[in-house]
């Protein structure tokens, strides 16, 4: 029996640089699956899971690819199983008491349920469940392998995790005073956050974002004090594994930066115009599937089920693609699919020309390909139809330039009245996101009763506004110091109108309604530059500034090697590009400058081609109640730019239906919408 984690490097050297997942799903086929065949090749095995193990394996792995590795069976480990004597077993369990009872039943006594065990834990195993293992002559011998795998993170992405707590924001900032679900909550995410570096054995330096400075510090909420905890929590897991890992580095070795969903609140409400976020934002999806009705082939309608994940191509190269950009390609598509061989072939066979029979042959061979070819791109065709009827039915074109404008300062109070007297048919639910940007951007505008006559002009009831009220429990308490934040809501206290973004100094939007951007972006990049303030953004393990300073350099210069080989001489001036001329089937409200801003699908390409050995450090960035879809695009955007992947670990990923529901559960206590309670963020 051995007691270990697996000793093979998941980061290796720079030539066997591999993405996030990519490790992930490597890890549990091949260290963990592979590593218990025996002599006989041939033979089949259990594989043995309980209700979060079985998540892990199926955010990152499919059925196919554990029979692949000698699994003939997947079995629930607390559901009543047949004797399988002559078979292996591999069990993949959390490290719970539970668990390690049910195991010691399974396979103690004279005859034991299977016949020899391969165990692997999720996370790190106390050394009082070692030792009641150990206790147990009977099951001693039968164990192959006892080992801690620490892979208890839930893949969503190729650079995306969540830790499966979509209770997050009740449980930690909510207004209840639970202590032990608090606690509960807090501890299982810092353990599942700890076990990805564990997993791609990587140290990170954990920054976070400081509590804010109060007068009295003794008047610190838990809730302003969780990204601390959180902090505190991974570092004392992951400084652990420096002395229980075999290989894992001594010195830090990429930057984790944690977060709260108080650091924009406008991202998961504001309309993302990508055609990942506007899928999951206006359709009925259940999780990544969606059943979409299509024309029958004989009369009525079919159902068809559409799985919006990474082994489609046409979902990866579209996803991050603005929903004009993405519906005009898959026209292109369209078109150039009917200069398909078969296609031809179809036309001349229709038009009454005579078909070879080489020809003919050439039409079976391509025939296949090219229908299964025509019905992707259709399904996508007709969601991208069904998405635009939507946004015209909404009238989401006008209230997303209202939201944008808003944001970036360019609109006010009247515009918003204004909207919400003349478009009195908007859906209650576009009606209060509109009030929920509103509010952050111009907090004094809910102040005593304007919540309540505003409540009255969108016709909106007590429900509703009950959620713009709960958005300042998780801003925390009241500031009384005056804060020196480059990151402020307020960027200049002169303007007239107020905003919470600038415009993005050298970056120009291919399609309008893109101007948008969610503060990470900006958090990252002052990151990657080693520039992020240390009075906002504290580290628990503060780097000396020799390393600092060179892995500043380092990553400077790999951006500035990256950006000169991508030069070309005689470049025209931006001002005066021309503009493609190639026809435009979609509307022209989509359109914009014309530049490629790093989120087009353009860049699926980009990203494809990136030179592996010249990667810089990781960044982990970890947003504990919700990350959202324009979140996960920067990232994508940012790990081409920067050269360095950019991984978004989050609680959950949330739609703005999501976020707006858990936001009403916030508070068990209603309210009041008069005086000063109404107040989310201090006055300026």
């Amino acid at each position: 029996m051995s007691f270990s984690d697996s000793e093979s490097s998941a980061h290796g050297g720079a030539t066997d640089y591999k993405f996030f997942k990519q490790v992930s799903r490597e890890r549990l086929l091949h260290e963990m699956l592979g590593s218990t065949k025996t002599g006989d090749s041939k033979a089949w095995k259990v594989l043995i899971m309980d209700k979060v193990t079985v998540k892990v394996m199926s955010h990152n792995c499919q059925m196919a690819d554990i029979t692949d590795q000698g699994i003939s069976l997947v079995e629930d480990l607390f559901r009543r199983r047949e004797p399988l004597p002559s078979m292996d077993v591999i069990y993949f369990i959390q490290p719970s008491k539970e668990n390690v009872v049910m195991f010691l039943s399974d396979m103690s006594g004279r005859e034991p349920l299977y016949k020899k065990a391969f165990v692997f834990f999720s996370s790190p195993i106390p050394k009082e469940l070692v030792n009641h293992i150990k206790s147990d002559t009977s099951v001693l011998p039968r164990i192959g392998a006892l080992r801690e795998m620490n892979m208890e993170y839930f893949p969503i992405d190729n650079q995306a995790f969540i830790t499966d707590h979509e209770r997050a924001l009740e449980d930690l900032f909510g207004n209840i005073g639970n202590s032990r679900k608090f606690d509960a909550c807090l501890n299982t995410m810092a353990t599942r956050i700890a076990t990805v570096f564990a997993s791609l054995k990587e140290l990170p330096f954990v920054r976070y974002r400081a509590a804010k400075a109060l007068d009295d510090p003794s008047e610190a909420t838990s809730r302003d004090l969780v990204t601390t905890k959180l902090a505190a929590a991974v570092w004392n897991c992951v400084s652990k594994y420096k002395s229980t890992i075999p290989n894992f580095p001594q010195s830090e070795t990429c930057e984790l930066l944690i977060l709260d969903r108080s650091v924009d609140l406008i991202s998961p409400i504001i309309h993302e115009w990508t055609y990942d976020a506007m899928c999951h934002d206006l359709l009925d999806m259940d999780g990544n599937k969606y059943i979409l009705e299509v024309p029958g082939k004989t009369s009525g309608s079919d159902k068809k089920e559409i799985l919006l994940e990474d082994h489609d191509p046409i979902w990866l190269e579209l996803r991050h693609a603005h929903i004009a950009d993405a519906s005009e390609r898959l026209s292109d598509k369209m078109t150039n699919l009917s200069k398909n061989k078969a296609a031809q072939m179809q036309r001349k066979a229709r038009d009454g020309s005579e078909i070879s029979t080489r020809e003919l042959q050439k039409v079976v061979q391509a025939l296949p390909q090219y229908t299964e070819q025509v019905e992707k791109i259709s399904l996508h065709v007709e969601l991208a139809g069904k998405i635009n009827k939507l946004i015209r039915e909404l009238g989401l074109r006008d209230l997303g330039q209202l939201e944008q404008d808003l944001v970036f300062g360019d609109t006010g109070a009247k515009d918003v009245i204004n909207f919400l007297r003349t478009k009195q048919d908007t859906s209650p639910e576009n009606k209060l996101r509109l009030l929920m940007i509103y509010a952050s951007v111009y907090p004094e505008k809910f102040e005593g009763d304007k919540a309540t006559k505003l409540m009255q002009l969108a016709r909106l009831s007590q429900e509703d506004m009950k959620v713009i009220n709960n958005m300042r429990l998780l801003a925390g308490s009241e500031v009384k110091k005056t804060s020196s934040s480059s990151f402020s809501l307020k960027f200049d206290g002169q303007k007239k109108k107020q905003a919470a973004r600038k415009d993005r100094t050298g970056e120009e939007e291919t399609w309008q309604l893109f101007r948008f951007y969610p503060v990470i972006e900006e958090l990252i990049e002052h990151i990657s530059k080693g520039d992020l303030p240390k009075h906002d953004y504290s580290c628990m393990n503060e780097p000396s500034t020799t390393v600092r300073e060179a892995s500043k350099t380092e990553n400077n210069h790999k951006v500035a090697s990256h950006r000169s080989s991508q030069s070309t001489p005689a470049q025209p001036n931006p001002s005066t590009a021309p503009h493609s001329m190639r026809s435009r089937r979609t509307a022209n409200w989509a359109r914009a400058r014309h530049s490629d801003d790093g989120s087009s699908s353009d860049s699926v390409l980009k990203y494809e081609s990136l030179d592996l050995k010249k990667m810089g450090q990781r960044i982990f960035v970890f947003i504990i109640g919700g990350a959202t879809r324009s979140e996960l695009r920067v990232c994508h955007k940012l790990t081409t730019k920067l050269r360095r992947e950019v991984v978004l670990g989050s609680s959950s990923i949330d739609d703005p239906p999501q976020f707006i529901t858990k936001l009403k559960l916030l508070s068990e206590t209603d309210m009041s919408m008069d005086g000063s309670e109404f107040k989310m963020f201090p006055p300026h």
